[in-house]
Order: C-alpha cells, then structure tokens, then sequence
C-alpha cells in the first residue's frame, strides 16, 4: 500500500513538472499583447468605423456632412464588416474541426 501511495506521488510529481515546463513554453512572448487583449482592441476599433459610418450617414441626411465623407466612412464600413464575417467564419470553422476531432 505505501509503495502504490509512493508511486502515485511521484507521478503526480512528474505531471506537476511536465505541466510546468509546457505552461513556461506555452506563455506569450514579453512585450506581446495577450489574445484578449488583442480582440477586445479589435472590436472596439470596429464598433468606432461603424459609429463614425453612422454619424457620417446621419450628418449627410440632415445636410451637414461632406458626400466624399460620406461614401468613404461607408467604404471603411463595408471593410471592417466584410473582414468581422471573414474572422467569424474562420472561428466557426475552427471550432467545427475541433468538434470533429475524435476523442
């Protein structure tokens, strides 16, 4: 009984070590932007193209923005939005893989 009890903690040392080593060689590089960061930055930075594109829309409905603005911030609009579906789909899609993936 004590050599099982033994050999448990010495695997469970092991397993504690390994995992230690993987998260050191998992962990970001320094001066890199963790992941979350990274897509919260990215969505704000979509929500402010789609609010200028609306304001720019609202400013030339009431006569007061330029139309050249008007059909650029659209144009940054149609990017920013065709590039949010491209990132969604590839997230799904990658999700849909791991779902895939024989356990």
């Amino acid at each position: 009984m004590i050599s099982l009890t033994q050999s448990a903690l010495q695997s469970g040392s092991r397993v504690a070590s390994a995992y230690a080593e993987a998260r050191a060689a998992a962990a970001p590089a320094p001066g890199t932007t963790p992941q979350g960061q990274g897509l919260t930055a990215a969505a704000r930075d979509f929500a402010a193209v789609m609010e200028r594109a609306d304001s720019a829309a609202v400013g030339a409905m009431q006569g007061q923005a330029d139309t050249h603005a008007l059909v650029q911030s659209i144009a940054e609009a149609q990017i920013a939005l065709e590039t949010a579906v491209a990132v969604r789909d590839r997230v799904v899609e990658a999700y849909q893989e791991i779902l895939r993936m024989p356990v």
